[in-house]
């Protein structure tokens, strides 16, 4: 029975004797873990400006205790700096935890930066400032640790050292200098003094190198002063050799900030070279000496009085131009009421006084007065001898009606004039032309033609407008909220706030375009309706003498300025390379317009229609914006945009040499090559239009060249460079216009002269302030901001609003000496030289 016994409960004794051994063995395991993670903790009281030398493991722990009086009128700053002496410290790193009485800090000493593509760069050397909490009372004595620990069993030797920083707090307008480096962050508490609302910040560097980060945060723990965090809050910017901050004391309540100074791990963010290094993980760099002398300075802002005075000149500036065209207006009233006068009193008045002594029309001279002016019969005659003007009658034009509705005509009548069809090949192709010969069509048709080019620029300028204005909106929403000053380009030396807006100054300088594009529709507008009063009572002179009067392109012009203004000034809400086009989109289409007027005034007929004007100039943005976005550089880009331009260029010399009276087909190669072989080969015979030839030459050079230009040196302001080309055409037919007007036996009258001097001086200065370039943003930005420099005029603007001003300007004299009002103003009272040949 006993036997039997054993041998029931033997297997529960075996597996109660295993659960025992491993029982115990537990025991004895955790005992030893137990005894292993007892440390030593030794708390040390340390005091300030002492150099404690001590070696941590992982079996000791050292704390420091220090404690020092504040006082609520004065801030002291503390810092804590370290140094690990030990070789091989990066596998088992110290830890520094810092406890105040608000506050937590810690850190590892080697502290590991990181880079681009996850480099790491090990300091041995660690320089930290304390965030001072604030304090209610009078004075009061605060407390704070400093905890070393380890986890190496291995004995590390450092150096602490806590010390006071006296000159803590920025002083209004007084410099200081310090050195930060990677490891070694510095920031400085300001404090806006009474009557003081705005400051700006400046940090100064005779360094370029290395890259470093200003930052504008809020009086509050922590303070966010390494590479890797200094971006969560506040407003920044990086930096080579400046940087400026404008703050408003509005967006901090405690009414003080701190200037917080990072030197970044790498250059690459302010454009300096990234360093090829091999790609091993966890490998630790060198990053060398990094460290950088700076020095800050805080200066009061403008005052709300500059504000008001600075609106109030840009005000006066544009309002003086509306009080001068006044003055001008009532002169010529003046002027023409009296001319009136003497037209029904010419027995009183001698033949040069009339202003009338003949009406030359197309070959025909009639006499409209009992004596003609000898000067004006033999302009008339040199004029037919040389040109062969085509006769017609007066009475066949001046019986059509007049009075007929301008809505009886639809777009399908611009080319049922039966001798258009029959004889315009013949007419047009004639070696010798005249305006008459371009100028067939009934020119109510080509007034309502012309008119849909004000239309339909009004109508791209709303669609164009909205989105650019949200989108602004919103880039500014950005900047305030990320604090990201990196964002936008501004001249920060000179960006004056203003509500939300960064940079108002910039914004309000652009008020001159839109100001004279208004003044220049209000011109326009009074010569339409002195025209047409005119046509209403059938005045032979608004009939049929000068150049045929069209209305439509300079309100299109007037329009185009007004929506570069507006344009431009939603560019400078935040300018930078992505929304540079809606500065320079209106330029393409005023250069586009300036052109196609000087051309419709000698070729109303064959003039380009809105719908392919416009269709062109939208090709231009669209390479614009390619150019923008693909052709920093993209050679193949840039081979293929200089191609199309060599070809787009001699398709229009084509255009304009033939006069439109040629086909692109099939059968172009086999014209082209009969041509050659008849005109080159077969017999040596020179251009039959000798004038447009030499100007589509020059044309040629010009544009090849630029071609040429553009695909050596591939320049990375594509959209300039494109405005470049526009403007360079525009002055090129600017300068064939007045050769050959001065050909043509017409003057240029004394005020028209004076008004293309003025003009010429007055885009020489913009231009001169235009290349002042404040600010690139083909570069990095802190790399633009070298070029950042102080107002110049009020405190208020600086170049680039000069340049707005001078600009507006200039183009509102461009406007009125080249295509629309000056230059051709003489036509109007000089009846001997009224139709021309125009080649």
């Amino acid at each position: 029975m006993v036997l039997r016994s054993c041998c029931k409960f033997g297997p529960v004794l075996v597996w109660f004797r295993l659960g025992y051994v491993v029982l115990l063995w537990l025991c004895v395991t955790h005992l030893r873990c137990a005894r292993a993670e007892t440390k030593t903790v030794v708390q040390k009281d340390a005091e300030f400006d002492v150099t404690y030398n001590d070696t941590v493991t992982s079996d000791n722990q050292t704390i420091y205790a220090f404690n020092h009086t504040v006082s609520r009128n004065k801030t002291e700053g503390v810092r804590v700096t370290v140094d690990v002496l030990s070789e091989g410290a990066e596998s088992s790193p110290i830890l520094f935890v810092v406890r105040q009485k608000q506050a937590v800090l810690s850190f590892q000493v080697p502290l590991i930066l990181r880079g681009l593509y996850q480099r790491k760069y090990p300091y041995a050397h660690v320089g930290r400032t304390l965030c001072q909490p604030p304090t209610r009372s009078l004075t009061e004595t605060q407390y704070f640790f400093v905890d070393v620990s380890t986890l190496s069993s291995l004995g590390t030797h450092y150096q602490l050292r806590i010390s006071r920083v006296d000159s803590f707090t920025l002083h209004t307008d007084k410099k200081f200098s310090f050195t930060a480096s990677p490891s070694q962050p510095q920031y400085f508490k300001y404090v806006f003094p009474d009557g003081v609302d705005t400051v700006i910040v400046k940090v100064n560097s005779e360094m370029t190198f290395p890259c470093s980060v200003m930052s504008i945060q809020d009086i509050q723990c922590p303070v966010y002063d390494l590479d890797n965090n200094v971006a969560f809050i506040g407003m920044y910017q990086t930096m080579t050799k400046t940087a400026a901050i404008t703050v408003q004391r509005k967006d901090f309540p405690s009414n003080s900030f701190y200037v917080v100074v990072v030197v970044k791990t790498e250059d690459e963010a302010c454009g300096g070279p990234l360093r090829f290094y091999p790609l091993r993980p966890d490998e630790l760099i060198d990053a060398g000496n990094r460290s950088k002398t700076l020095d800050v300075v805080v200066s009061p802002a403008i005052s709300s009085d500059v504000y008001v005075m600075g609106m109030l000149f840009c005000l006066g500036i544009f309002l003086s131009f509306y009080l001068l065209t006044f003055l001008v207006a009532c002169v010529e009233n003046k002027r023409m009421h009296r001319r009136r006068e003497g037209l029904l009193n010419p027995a009183d008045m001698s033949p040069a006084e009339t202003g009338i002594p003949a009406t030359h029309y197309n070959g025909t001279l009639l006499d409209n007065a009992s004596t003609l002016s000898s000067e004006a019969i033999t302009d008339s005659i040199a004029s037919d001898a040389n040109y062969g003007y085509m006769e017609r009658s007066l009475e066949s034009v001046a019986g059509r009606s007049r009075q007929e509705s301008l809505s009886s005509i639809e777009e399908d009548d611009y080319d049922t004039l039966a001798d258009i069809d029959s004889d315009k090949n013949i007419v047009r192709t004639k070696k010798y032309l005249c305006v008459s010969d371009l100028a067939r069509k009934d020119k109510r048709v080509l007034s309502k033609k012309y008119q849909i080019y004000f239309w339909n620029i009004a109508t791209i300028g709303v669609f164009y407008a909205l989105p650019v204005i949200q989108l602004v909106i919103t880039y500014q929403t950005v900047v305030n909220v990320t604090g990201n000053q990196d964002i936008c380009y501004y001249n920060f030396l000179c960006a004056h706030p203003l509500g939300n807006l960064s940079a108002f100054n910039n914004i309000l300088s652009n008020l001159g375009y839109v100001m004279l594009g208004l003044l220049f529709l209000l011109i326009v507008l009074q010569r339409d309706v002195i025209h047409s009063r005119a046509l209403d009572r059938n005045d032979l002179n608004a009939l049929e003498c000068g150049i045929p009067k069209h209305f439509g392109l300079f309100y299109a012009m007037g329009t185009a300025l007004m929506m570069e203004g507006l344009l431009s000034a939603c560019y400078h809400v935040c300018p930078n390379y992505t929304n540079f086009q809606f500065d320079t989109s209106f330029m393409y289409m005023i250069a586009g317009l300036c052109v196609l007027k000087l051309y419709q005034k000698r070729h109303p007929d064959i003039n380009a229609s809105a719908y392919t004007a416009y269709a062109c100039l939208a090709a231009v943005i669209f390479f614009s914006v390619l150019g923008v976005v693909f052709g920093k550089g993209n050679m193949v880009f840039w081979i293929v945009f200089s191609v199309l331009h060599i070809l787009a260029t001699m398709l229009l010399s084509t255009q304009l040499y033939y006069m439109g009276r040629w086909r692109l087909d099939s059968g172009i190669l086999r014209r082209i090559v009969y041509v050659i072989y008849t005109d080159c080969i077969r017999q040596c015979s020179g251009p039959m239009y000798i004038d447009r030839m030499v100007l589509l030459v020059m044309g040629n050079i010009v544009n090849w060249s630029l071609a040429a230009y553009g695909l050596l040196k591939t320049p990375n302001d594509f959209a300039s460079y494109l405005l470049a080309i526009a403007i360079c055409n525009l002055l090129l037919y600017f300068a064939f216009y007045i050769i050959m007007k001065l050909r043509s036996g017409e003057r240029i009258q004394c005020m028209a002269m004076v008004c293309i001097l003025f003009t010429a001086v007055v885009w020489g200065f913009a231009l001169f302030f235009f290349f002042q370039g404040l600010s690139t943003w083909q570069k990095t930005p802190a790399e633009s901001r070298e070029h950042n420099r102080d107002c110049i005029v009020l405190s208020f603007f600086d170049d680039h609003d000069i340049w707005h001003f001078l600009s507006s300007i200039a183009m509102f004299g461009s406007f009125l000496v080249s295509v629309c009002l000056v230059v051709d103003e003489d036509k109007a009272g000089d009846h001997s030289v009224m139709l021309i040949e125009f080649k």
